[in-house]
């Protein structure tokens, strides 16, 4: 998880960046991280069909290949001057985190029902070293390569997915009751009518749709309109993406102590005080802050979000009701992606925070509603 997640902050941090300098059109900067999220979504359906066929360590294993080269291709983009290139090589980043996505599902299948929460956290513990690796390799790694500023943090990623490649290696099989007993799969569409479900992958969408639509522009607004120093917006975004996964050295538990549903609406209303402090100010202290804030709400959302969707399918029916919920979240946060940037250059900073409230005051009226049912249904 940390070296397959590290792809991810290099292409929110340097996206917005590249995207300024190599678009034909300031309002297209955004389009690269965009592209990235495009990706995830395109590939999420593709891959849970595909990791049913063959097994997930081949699947995991031929994803990260695809990064590597798409992060060679990455290199060659930079020296040509290539957007068009440079998003394709975002798009084809995004595929591989489509099935980096899925490695809190192989998770929850290796553990009892009581504890899938607790899993969840722990693998997506490995972000935390990816908030680390992916903006020191811009810092660091950017002029390794004598192809343009920041070929050599590509050239970076490339090895670390060869890297990641060799570890997957090492990866077993869980066998779950679905590859014994395959007589009690419902159909996809009783699956996906169930309210819970829809509650979980609402929230999930929720949940990956503001973080990114505000993330996406944080950069263009800090460093391009507000001219703040790449230092300080790569450790913005760094801190973000650390707030996105520490707390899952204790989400888990705070789960299992005080309740699905409370840790969900908690999420809910950090991710709005977010919006309340990107509203006040444009100082670094608010961007700061704000961003912290909305990496630990994105955590209690999502891996409540994901904790009650594995309680509302059978073992038959996991890969199906796990592509159709990654395909929802990540077309979700596709859009979002897509549009900020013309939002920041058309509207503003302050814009794309008050367009984030009317989502979230959506799903914490729907998990209020939906709170008894929430917690009866999650062990």
């Amino acid at each position: 998880m940390a070296l397959g997640m590290s792809s991810a902050p290099v292409i929110v941090l340097l996206g917005g960046i590249l995207g300024v300098e190599l678009a034909p059109n300031p309002s297209l900067s955004t389009l690269p991280v965009a592209m990235m999220v495009v990706g995830v979504a395109l590939f999420s359906v593709p891959a849970a069909l595909l990791m049913r066929r063959t097994g997930r360590r081949l699947g995991f294993m031929g994803a990260s290949l695809m990064a590597c080269l798409a992060c060679i291709l990455g290199i060659y983009a930079i020296n040509a001057r290539s957007f068009t290139l440079f998003c394709a090589v975002a798009c084809l980043i995004g595929g591989n985190m489509a099935f980096v996505q899925q490695y809190r599902f192989a998770a929850a299948e290796s553990v009892e029902n009581a504890v899938v929460g607790k899993a969840v956290s722990t693998v997506l513990l490995g972000g935390i070293a990816a908030a680390f690796i992916g903006p020191e390799l811009v810092k660091h790694a950017r002029e390794m390569l004598p192809y343009g500023l920041y070929s050599g943090t590509f050239g970076s990623l490339a090895l670390l997915n060869l890297l990641n490649i060799a570890l997957l290696s090492f990866l077993k099989e869980t066998v779950v009751d679905s590859d014994i007993f395959t007589d009690r799969e419902r159909p996809l569409s009783m699956v996906v009518r169930q309210p819970l479900y829809l509650t979980a992958v609402l929230a999930a969408l929720v949940a990956y749709g503001v973080m990114s639509f505000i993330m996406t522009a944080t950069p263009v607004s800090m460093h391009v309109m507000e001219a703040f120093s790449i230092e300080a917006t790569a450790w913005v975004i760094q801190s973000h993406v650390m707030a996105m996964f520490i707390p899952s050295l204790f989400t888990g538990i705070l789960i299992s102590r005080y309740g699905l549903p409370e840790i969900m609406l908690l999420g809910v209303v950090l991710m709005g005080v977010c919006v309340s402090l990107s509203l006040a100010d444009r100082h670094f202290i608010h961007y700061w802050t704000g961003l912290v804030l909305l990496g630990i709400g994105w955590n209690f959302l999502f891996i409540g979000a994901t904790t009650l969707l594995t309680g509302c399918y059978n073992p038959a029916e996991r890969f199906k009701a796990q592509a159709i919920n990654d395909f929802a979240v990540f077309g979700f946060q596709a859009l979002a992606s897509l549009s900020a940037g013309t939002v920041i250059f058309l509207a503003g900073w302050g814009t794309v925070n008050g367009l984030s409230l009317a989502p979230l005051l959506m799903v914490l009226w729907i998990i209020w509603r939906q709170r008894r049912y929430i917690g009866r249904t999650v062990p």
